[in-house]
């Protein structure tokens, strides 16, 4: 499992001319599935994430939760984060979770994501068509990888 994590200032989804999904000041995260993949990766990315301090407190210094500053999730499924460019110029995506195996975990995502910080979760559309609208704030961008991090 992958997640890229960027903080922002806004951000939002619109799929055809119309919002489904926003938030203010908080994560904007972009997340991936491959094989092997099952909820008890998906429940430790999910604690990792959340126990991250990666907003500034009043000295600058990066030391506080998105808890801290009262901050909100929106989350989009990306399949692309599996993509693999080293056999050409066109993408493959063979490392990427089949869609009937991944819109699940994804759903459990976002459940444990509302579980365990206690906050309403926006979401894209799973396999939609999607203009992500964001205001980087930093710009602040991580990238979660679940076999770096659980090896």
């Amino acid at each position: 499992m992958k997640i890229v994590l960027q903080t922002v200032k806004e951000a939002h989804i619109d799929i055809l001319g119309k919002t489904v999904g926003s938030i203010s000041n908080g994560y904007l995260l972009l997340v991936g599935f491959t094989s092997g993949d099952d909820r008890e990766i998906v429940t430790k990315m999910v604690e990792k994430l959340l126990k991250l301090r990666v907003f500034p407190d009043d000295h600058g210094q990066i030391n506080l939760s998105l808890d801290d500053v009262n901050g909100e999730i929106l989350s989009v499924s990306q399949f692309t984060l599996y993509a693999d460019v080293t056999g050409g110029r066109r993408p493959s995506f063979v490392g990427a979770m089949r869609p009937h195996e991944a819109e699940p975990l994804y759903d459990f995502f976002n459940s444990e994501l509302g579980r365990l910080s206690n906050k309403h979760i926006s979401t894209g559309v799973f396999g939609a068509d999607m203009l992500v609208h964001s205001v980087n704030d930093g710009p602040f961008t991580l990238i979660l990888d679940s076999k770096e991090l659980f090896k």
